[in-house]
This record gives structure tokens, sequence and C-alpha cells, in this order.
């Protein structure tokens, strides 16, 4: 069999340019491009050494000593945590493009027939595989952008209110800038039918929606304890019967809230 050395060096090169500069936008490193380029040809160079005959162990030892300088020479070193973060990075992009590719490689080169997979005879070249790494890593950067903006917003919130405890996952909604027009105190938002409202206990506060303009009735809290550290108190809790439109969310925090759990 064949290997082409330049074909092989010039894929891996590549390769290792997509992970590189995938981990550099998603952890917004803004590193030069020269330096990704040369991290990537030092773990482009490394390949040759694979044709030398090694046992398991040094090899494994060998691929970690590779990442680590790729990353080094690539971002360089700040700190032991900066360090640890750009090459765990560098694995699960890795783990993505290879887990992309082979299975499109399976749904390529394999048919079944009942439970026995049969290989067809076709497989990926060099040129689809070259093609189709970028859309893999694009995907997984877009998602993983995605991801970060979404559910680093994601909190546990328990309320205190008249000697109870209610438990929420709360989403800090930058758009909420409700306010009573009498005190100022900013309005949180609940789906909740655990606390029982009436005219009495709620305050009523005007605002005004797509629709229109409408009433919502809040009710003072004792206290707002956020993640378990964090306690706002002066705030209103404005209680709706409406779903919010957000997976496993029934409250939206106030974006002035922001400043007090940072």
């Amino acid at each position: 069999m064949r290997v082409y050395v330049d074909l092989v060096l010039l894929l891996n090169i590549t390769m290792d340019l997509l992970l590189l500069l995938s981990v550099s936008i998603v952890l917004k490193r803004n590193v030069k491009f020269y330096r990704i380029v040369l991290g990537s040809i030092t773990g482009g160079i490394s390949i040759i050494f694979l044709f030398i005959s090694l046992n398991n162990l040094s090899l494994f030892l060998f691929k970690m000593l590779i990442s680590v300088l790729m990353v080094l020479i690539t971002f360089s070193y700040k700190n032991i945590k900066y360090f640890f973060n750009n090459l765990l990075y560098l694995y699960l992009s890795s783990i993505i493009l290879g887990g992309g590719i082979y299975l499109l490689d399976i749904q390529i080169n394999y048919r079944n027939q009942g439970l026995m997979f049969i290989n067809n005879g076709f497989g990926i070249n060099l040129v689809v595989l070259v093609i189709v790494s970028p859309f893999i890593i694009y995907s997984y950067i877009k998602s993983m952008r995605k991801m970060k903006n979404c559910y680093s917003n994601f909190y546990k919130v328990d309320l205190y209110y008249k000697n109870k405890i209610y438990h929420f996952n709360a989403f800090l909604d930058t758009g909420n800038r409700l306010y009573d027009p009498y005190k100022k105190r900013p309005i949180v938002i609940a789906n909740t039918n655990k606390i029982t409202l009436n005219y009495e206990d709620a305050i009523l506060v005007p605002y005004m929606t797509a629709s229109g303009n409408s009433i919502l009735k809040c009710v003072v809290a004792d206290k707002l304890i956020i993640e378990k550290s964090i306690e706002v108190s002066n705030v209103l809790i404005g209680v709706i019967d409406n779903k919010l439109n957000i997976e496993g969310v029934n409250m939206l925090l106030h974006n002035d809230l922001i400043g007090g759990m940072k």
C-alpha cells in the first residue's frame, strides 16, 4: 500500500489549523493568525514520527506532548487555568471533528442488511474531507457560542415569601426593565400557581405589551437567594399564568439584578 506522506502531512496541518482556529474563536483568544499556523505545522509535522514503531503508551504520551506544544505555541502560557482550558477545548474540537467525519464515513461507506453492516466499497476521499471539515467545525463553534450565551444566564433562585420558600429555574432577561411606578422597585416575572394572590395582597402595576396595555399583579418578596449565595431584597414578583418561552424556565430575572449577581 502506498502512503503519500506529503498529502498526509498537508491534511494533518489543515485539520490542526481548523481545530486551533475553532479554539481561538470559541474562547475568544484573539491570537495572531501566524501563531495558529505555527501551532498547526507543529501538529502536522508530528505525523512523520507516527511511522516509527511505538507501543501504545509511548504513542499516547507522544500525542499528549504534541498537543501541549501546539497549545503553548499558539496561545502561549498565562496561567494554569488558561492553559488547561485551551487544551480541553482542543480535545473537544478534535472529538467533534473526528466523530463527525466518522459518522459521515459510516453513512457513505457502509450499508446494512438487518443487523449486518457491509462495506460497499466507497469511502470519503481527501477532497471531500477537506470540504466537509470546515462545516463540521463551523457547526460546533456556532453551537458552543449559543450554549455559552444562553446557558450562562440560567440561575437557581429561592423565593422567600410569607414564611415559605419557593424554588425557581430563572433566566436573566436583559430585556426585562419593569419597575413599579411607586417606589421604582425592579419586577421579577414568575410563572407559578403556588403563590395565592388576592387583590388585598397584590400590587397592581400597569405595563405595556405587544398587544396593548395590561395590569400585572405583583407581591413584595421577602428576599431572593440566587445560586445559594446572592441575596436580593426590595424586589417585586410579578405573577403570570402563561408559560415562559424558554426551556425549563419559570422565572425571568430583572436586568438590573445582573450587577448584584456578579
